[in-house]
């Protein structure tokens, strides 16, 4: 079921009413049975494979709360990892690298015939496997107490306003909101219904409107000139930005009508002035996630492993049979001779190196977190070489804008336009179906032909278009200066000005055919 749907609103019109009648348990079961017809209406036959998790995540933190013996609490933290991201893997992954495989033999001039199974990827199963390993990992290392309650843990599990896209909750922040009622809130309700408008503004109005010229674009990118299409990557880093946050927004409005307080999940991640900042404004509850249960384990800033310098040379080498990109096998050597060279040394070196390897460790599995695809693993490992650069050429890059007496909005403008582009750029290859569409897109823009707004196919969507994301910004721009749902709360007089002028643009712009959300089934 999605949000913006008929069938999600005859089933919260029937929910509210009982969720505010009921009490106690009763209430526990309804969120948790409400939760599974949610997450069942798309294909209940995957309820099987979300109850079998969370059974085994609920006995395994059982037994990590109730032994001392460290070997067999390892033991059981391994068992819940392995079968976690042994569910994600086959119906994720499966024919990705069996497909992968395939193509690096034909790389070889073999003509393997290797035959994939048809998988269908449950829905969500990338966003509840996440949060139900971080709570075993958290009871593992006695961050938090374990769970006892197994309504209330199946609850946290499958909590529907999350459940399909997110935001990724932390078992320390959710399970003690389960501990008692959430009471009926007006102001709650307000704010949160503030932010739900505001949610589906950027879905069905910005998202579903730009959704038309963006894949018309990566279609057939040789079919438009340089405008047309550098639009159409404007376009789709917007699209992609309104829909996934979007969602977000839903859902945390949702949770807070019910009584629940989720993180943000967006912070205006368009007006970042470096990678880092980027990446603490987008999908804030992966991100964080990524650097807590991978980035530091790794080492983080401190030091590192050879193991991430063997995962990154076998990436490169893989990418090149699947993207065979030919040409990047002398800078992958050069870059492996560089690496080896810098860890012999001195110890802040090496430590600075393998830093470097631990970002782009996390960004490459951040990548294919994404999607099962080498698209989406380069999409990680140019976010990876972003965050290096910064490090290496952040710091004589200000020195040198001092030097110059830049002003400082001037120095912050020139940072927010850098990270934007670089960050399309990336996009393109998270969007395109192949890397020959994407090298179309960019050889396309770079060719500069058709540069003129007549060159430019279905203006009228274009001119749409830049409204709405004219609109968007004028938001974001102010929510730089104030929280929305907060400003809602507190304020009766914009309560009403806001929430029936994104009435109007969602009823007057909007896109209505229940477009999936691109992150649904993920």
């Amino acid at each position: 079921m999605i949000f913006n749907s008929l069938a999600f609103f005859g089933f919260i019109a029937v929910f509210l009413p009982l969720y505010f009648g009921l009490k106690g348990k009763w209430r526990l079961w309804l969120c948790l049975v409400g939760s599974y017809f949610f997450y069942g209406w798309w294909d209940w036959r995957f309820l099987s494979l979300i109850l079998t998790s969370t059974i085994i995540d609920y006995v395994v933190g059982l037994q990590l709360d109730q032994t001392t013996d460290e070997a067999k609490r390892k033991r059981m933290m391994i068992t819940s990892m392995v079968v976690n991201l042994g569910f994600l893997a086959f119906f994720k992954y499966f024919n990705f690298f069996i497909g992968s495989f395939q193509e690096m033999l034909m790389g070889f001039g073999m003509n393997p015939s290797i035959n994939t199974l048809k998988i269908i990827l449950p829905v969500g199963i990338s966003f509840y496997t996440f949060q139900s390993m971080s709570y075993t990992i958290d009871v593992y290392q006695r961050k938090i107490g374990v769970e006892k309650d197994f309504i209330r843990f199946a609850t946290f599990i499958s909590f529907f306003p999350q459940l399909v896209a997110g935001p990724i909750v932390r078992a320390s922040d959710f399970l003690p909101q389960f501990q008692k009622d959430r009471e009926f809130d007006w102001n709650r309700v307000t704010a949160g219904t503030g932010q739900i408008l505001l949610g589906f503004f950027k879905k069905v109005a910005v998202a579903d409107s730009l959704a038309p010229f963006v894949d018309q674009c990566f279609a057939a990118p040789g079919n438009f000139g340089s405008l047309h299409l550098l639009i159409g990557v404007i376009f789709w880093s917007f699209q992609i930005y309104c829909d996934f946050s979007g969602y977000s927004d839903i859902a945390i409005g949702l949770a807070r009508v019910l009584g629940f307080d989720f993180p943000d999940n967006f912070k205006t991640p368009y007006f970042s002035k470096n990678f880092s900042e980027f990446w603490q404004r987008w999908h804030i509850s992966l991100s964080s996630w990524l650097k807590d249960y991978l980035y530091i384990p790794l080492g983080g800033n401190r030091s590192g492993s050879f193991g991430s310098v063997f995962f990154l040379v076998i990436a490169m080498i893989l990418s090149v049979f699947v993207t065979r990109w030919w040409w990047l096998i002398p800078i992958y050597i050069l870059g492996t001779i560089w690496i080896m060279y810098r860890l012999k040394k001195d110890a802040k070196t090496r430590a600075r190196t393998f830093t470097y390897m631990n970002n782009m460790v996390t960004m490459l599995l951040g990548g294919l977190w994404h999607g099962a695809g080498w698209a989406y693993a380069f999409w990680g490992f140019l976010h990876g070489l972003y965050l290096i650069g910064q490090r290496v050429f952040g710091p004589p890059w200000g020195k040198l804008l001092d030097a110059m007496r830049t002003p400082k909005f001037i120095q912050n403008a020139l940072a927010i336009a850098i990270v934007y582009f670089l960050t399309c750029l990336a996009w393109i290859f998270f969007r395109a179906p192949t890397f020959d569409i994407a090298e179309q897109v960019i050889s396309g823009i770079v060719g500069f032909e058709g540069f003129s707004f007549g060159a430019v196919v279905n203006q009228f969507w274009v001119a749409k278009g830049v409204i709405l994301i004219l609109i968007l910004l004028s938001i974001e721009i102010a929510n730089l200066k104030f929280t929305f749902y907060k400003v809602v709360q507190e304020n009766p007089i914009f309560r009403v000005i806001s929430f029936a002028g994104l009435i109007w643009l969602i009823a007057f712009f909007g896109t209505f055919g229940s477009n999936s959300f691109i992150y649904f089934q993920f």
